[in-house]
């Protein structure tokens, strides 16, 4: 896969190409049976997911969130959702007081608290694969570092996505090269998406989440 990737993931610096004068509406007109299964597999995974393990996990989860500390159990907050329109985003509550719990620490390192997201996916906000939703305030920082960087919401955000893939998850922070680096594999996902990548990027993350909780 990395084979592919590489030519596409321009130098960090000044003069790197953006991807997005290469993508057109008409391209994406091309990929509808694509977009139609995307959406069929994100509503069977999601509620079987749902169904079979968030039925019974997020109550425990849940409960042993209340128990280590004050507050709500699920988090609400609005992320940057396709065509740049805002939407809640779903997440287990990990901090309090602006400072990550014990069990809150535990929860992102197997990247539990995101297990709600599975709802998103459901009601049709994200989808299973695809670029992560930033929040707002982060994509605003963000647009003033990376030139038409909205080109990455031509597309449902997902649960995990190429960036995540190539091991590039978590915070960024003020780094412009990991925010830059994020954008262009987005930005290539973007470009080629299809449903054999798509399972790739599943199996990707799911080692590397085996090798997280290890």
């Amino acid at each position: 896969m990395s084979g592919n990737m590489e030519p596409a993931l321009r130098a960090v610096g000044e003069h790197w190409l953006t991807l997005d004068q290469e993508f057109t509406y008409e391209e994406a007109a091309g990929r509808r049976g694509y977009f139609f299964v995307k959406r069929v597999f994100d509503l069977v995974v999601a509620t079987l997911v749902i169904a079979g393990v968030l039925s019974w996990l997020l109550p425990l989860l849940a409960l042993l969130i209340r128990l280590d500390s004050k507050g709500p159990a699920l988090f609400v907050q609005q992320r940057m959702g396709r065509y740049s329109q805002p939407f809640r985003c779903y997440k287990l509550r990990s901090m309090v007081n602006g400072r990550i719990t014990r069990l809150g620490g535990w929860l992102r390192r197997t990247h539990l608290d995101e297990l709600p997201q599975f709802f998103n996916v459901f009601l049709g906000a994200m989808s299973i694969v695809g670029p992560r939703p930033y929040m707002l305030a982060d994509c605003r920082r963000f647009a003033e570092l990376v030139p038409d960087g909205d080109f990455r919401y031509r597309v449902r955000p997902g649960i995990t996505g190429m960036a995540q893939a190539r091991g590039l998850h978590g915070a960024v922070g003020k780094d412009r090269q990991v925010i830059v680096e994020r954008y262009q594999w987005d930005a290539w996902y973007v470009r080629h998406a299809g449903f054999r990548m798509d399972m790739r990027i599943v199996g990707k993350t799911v080692k590397l989440l085996f090798g997280w909780m290890g």
